[in-house]
């Protein structure tokens, strides 16, 4: 299979570490100052792209701190061209007219046959890309083929800002099978809240279609069309009333990442399939290992109802960890963050350094 460069974001390069540890952190009983109000997705408080995806609004300084999420919008998305993907994440100002995903860490390349490949090699801890607009329930369809190497997984979820999470997941040398997971603001409802799906052929040599229904009230993970696992939000809310059942916009990220390292649990490295070999005779050959993804197809579930010039989506003022709220608007995603300040610089290459960490945030728990 013939690959050219297309995109690769070069890590490490823009600040040093000590400048990224002074940084502040954020969580949910520490929320961030006057200075640096946004909470990144990797917990850190900064200004510019840090206040765009991933922002989490319940621990910045206020749910207005992070910028308005861009819409849903229906779309087939191909990857013939790279046209409409930007290839550094902090350089996105929040405009989703101009590109459909950004990579937010690794290398993407582009095959002849217009596919898009996701990169994982010893030093860039993996490669993941997210939709520069977002989900607020709908289907969302991914014609991929997933890696076949002990530690190498293949991901594909929604995940929200306040880490609402619906899982694909493939590890390692299970080219037989796929995984389903979901998470309620990043912890777990059930322990066993995974399953498992098989009978697949070889999802290495063939692609499949793996689908996420996300309605307001069901959730369906499907094969090739076929629905294997339906959860109801009626199966996880409680006596109290509070649902643990995924409802807020989530942005698309596909990923490939090194679960199967030794700074991982050793709960994470068995389930990946084991360490990762980097003599495999395939990442010899190729000078890495990667997924392919030929399309996403998104039909968004609130295009109708959603009123004239919809731009974006925020957090309400009403809104709790217990009980966030969404409302539709037309306030401006574009925060003009066209040129970063070096607080955001020094957090990319943090975000960098921890990205195959960040991607583990279902496996870390294994």
């Amino acid at each position: 299979m013939s690959f050219k460069l297309s995109t690769a974001i070069v890590l490490g390069l823009i600040a040093s570490l000590s400048a990224v540890s002074a940084q502040q952190t954020c969580n949910a009983t520490t929320q961030c100052g006057t200075a640096a109000p946004c909470c990144s997705e990797f917990g850190f408080c900064g200004t510019d792209s840090f206040c765009l995806g991933g922002c989490n609004p319940l621990w910045s300084k206020s749910l207005t701190s992070c910028m308005p999420e861009p819409v849903c919008q229906s779309a087939n998305l191909t990857f013939t061209d790279f046209s409409r993907v930007l290839s550094n994440a902090t350089y996105f100002d929040g405009n989703a007219t101009k590109y459909d995903w950004i990579v937010n860490s690794g290398t993407l390349l582009n095959s002849t046959t217009g596919e898009a490949a996701l990169i994982l090699t010893e030093t860039n801890g993996g490669s993941r890309i997210s939709s520069t607009r977002y989900v607020h329930y709908g289907t969302i369809t991914a014609r991929l083929k997933t890696g076949r190497w002990a530690g190498v997984v293949t991901a594909f979820i929604t995940m929200s800002d306040i880490k609402d999470e619906i899982d694909w997941e493939f590890p390692g040398t299970q080219t037989t099978e796929g995984q389903s997971n979901f998470f309620w603001q990043g912890y777990v409802p059930n322990p066993n809240d995974g399953a498992t799906h098989g009978n697949l052929t070889d999802t290495f040599s063939n692609y499949h279609d793996y689908t996420i229904d996300w309605q307001q009230d069901t959730l369906t993970w499907l094969i090739d069309g076929n629905a294997v696992r339906t959860l109801k939000r009626s199966d996880v809310t409680g006596s109290d009333g509070v649902s643990h059942y995924p409802s807020t916009p989530s942005r698309v990220q596909l990923s490939v990442w090194p679960a199967g390292i030794s700074q991982s649990a050793q709960g994470t490295i068995d389930w990946s399939g084991g360490l990762i070999n980097f003599d495999d005779p395939d990442y010899k050959a190729a000078g890495h290992f990667y997924a392919l993804v030929e399309s996403v197809s998104i039909t968004c579930a609130d295009s109708k109802s959603n009123p004239a010039g919809a731009t974006s989506y925020v957090f309400g003022t009403n809104t709790s960890s217990f009980n966030p709220q969404v409302a539709v608007t037309n306030e401006t995603t574009v925060n003009g963050a066209g040129s970063l300040r070096a607080l955001s610089a020094g957090a990319s290459v943090w975000s960098a350094l921890v990205a195959g960490a960040a991607l583990a945030l279902g496996a870390v728990l294994v």
